[in-house]
This record gives structure tokens, C-alpha cells and sequence, in this order.
């Protein structure tokens, strides 16, 4: 059974920063595609970034030069270092794991999913 877990959320003022981590078990982050993705109350849910089997990765542009992410293949766990934080980056983060490369995983949705964790900045 694939689970993938987040943590690292919380409350922070703007321009500050937070790590979210995802622990994944039953499943190996290195076969493919992994991502963040996010929801604020009442939006729909986007894409925050996603990291390809080999390390490259992709951003959304509200993201850009704020936010990296990264994976240790050891512990199998995929990180979101978030800095300079904005009131606009509030929401529920989820990560997400896919098998097949990170463009068909977008055009399809991805396989598997996490519970989330909410992160908050105060302006």
C-alpha cells in the first residue's frame, strides 16, 4: 500500500520560510515523477513544482526563484523549501508520486496522493 505523508506546515509571516517534507512508503520516489501541489479555499487545486526521475525539476511561475525542490533518494522522502513567503502562498500543500513521467502524469492526474498540510502566512 503506497502512503505518502506531509509535514512541516504551519503559520508564518510573510517573507519567511518553511520546509515541507513528504515520507513515502510502499512506493520508490526515484521510479518517476513526483510533485507538490496546493489548494486555497476556494480555488482550484495547481501545480506548485514537480522533480523527473533525475533530478530535474519544473515550477510554477508564482513560485519561480522561491521555492525548490528536492528528494533524498534514502530516505525516500521529497522536500519543499519554501522562502520569501507571501500572504497568496496560503493553502493546503500536498505531494504526489507517479510512475510514469511528470508531463503524462499532469495530462492524467497523478496516482497517489497525501493528506496535506496547511500552510499559512500573515501579512
Amino acid at each position: 500500500q503506497v502512503q505518502l505523508v506531509e509535514s512541516g506546515g504551519g503559520s508564518v509571516q510573510a517573507g519567511g520560510s518553511l520546509r515541507l517534507s513528504c515520507a513515502v512508503f510502499g512506493y520508490t520516489i526515484s521510479t518517476n515523477c513526483m510533485g507538490w501541489f496546493r489548494q486555497a479555499p476556494g480555488k482550484e487545486r495547481e501545480g506548485v513544482g514537480t522533480i523527473e526521475r533525475y533530478g530535474s525539476t519544473r515550477y510554477a511561475d508564482s513560485v519561480k526563484g522561491r521555492f525548490t525542490i528536492s528528494q533524498d533518494n534514502a530516505k525516500n522522502t521529497l522536500y519543499l523549501q519554501m522562502n520569501g513567503l507571501k500572504a497568496d502562498d496560503t493553502a493546503m500543500y500536498y505531494c504526489a508520486a507517479d510512475i510514469r513521467y511528470c508531463a503524462a502524469a499532469a495530462r492524467a492526474g497523478f496516482n497517489y496522493w497525501g493528506q496535506g498540510t496547511q500552510v499559512t502566512v500573515s501579512s
